[in-house]
């Protein structure tokens, strides 16, 4: 594994010191003045590793879908059927490492500023293939093509509904949560394809079970975090 240098290490510093700012400002009340007081540094120190606001925000944006992505990509190890990938991909989108409120309250944030900034455009579009890409490597063994592309579409629109709802709401939403809302959806849409429920029952619960094993340990964690 190759050692990260010092200048990786203090752009994810302040990225974290960044997305702590988003959290408790929101997107027009993080400035760089903020970013550098909980990292405890000057502000020069942050210009130098980031040349503006945008440059830095560009950089929260990469970390937190970075960390989301792990998350999926180290359940997709495991999945062996369609429908454990399939499960991989929703469980993985509300574990534990991302799906907290103030995650969700820091994603609507930079979220809206996506009509804004081109590179923020950029970073959605990449998110947003990555995530049709998987959906649809899981469902064409399942269901036709156009009606997996369609499907595929709905499930994207759920998840990014219910982190939305997630972020809106008074009482946090638990994970667990979340994923139910995402089967419900799931069952529905695959509901004309001759897929037993149990079998959708038993990768759930592998899954689900898997991300309770792994994507909570401490190891993970700091992997995640830290792009170790």
């Amino acid at each position: 594994m190759a050692r990260q240098s010092i200048r990786d290490i203090r752009r994810a510093e302040f990225s974290q010191a960044a997305f702590d700012a988003l959290v408790r400002h929101g997107i027009r009340g993080t400035t760089l003045d903020r970013v550098a007081k909980i990292a405890g540094v000057s502000k020069g120190v942050v210009l130098h590793h980031f040349k503006d606001k945008d440059a830095l925000f560009e950089g929260v944006q990469r970390k937190a879908n970075t960390v989301l992505r792990d998350c999926v990509t180290e359940l997709l190890h495991h999945a062996v059927t369609p429908l454990e990938r399939l499960y991989a991909i929703i469980v993985g989108n509300f574990a534990a490492p991302v799906f907290q409120q103030e995650i969700c309250h820091a994603w609507i944030s930079l979220c809206s500023d996506v009509p804004h900034n081109r590179q923020s455009q950029r970073i959605q579009t990449v998110v947003h293939a990555r995530m049709r890409s998987n959906l649809m490597s899981a469902l064409r063994p399942l269901v036709p093509e156009g009606e997996a592309a369609r499907i595929a579409f709905q499930l994207r629109t759920v998840m990014d509904g219910i982190w939305l709802r997630a972020s809106f709401q008074i009482a946090p939403m638990t994970g667990a949560e979340g994923v139910a809302e995402v089967d419900f959806a799931a069952r529905h849409l695959l509901a004309g394809s001759g897929i037993a429920p149990e079998d959708m029952s038993a990768a759930l619960t592998k899954m689900e079970t898997l991300a309770g094993l792994i994507l909570t340990t401490r190891a993970f964690r700091d992997q995640a975090l830290t792009g170790g």
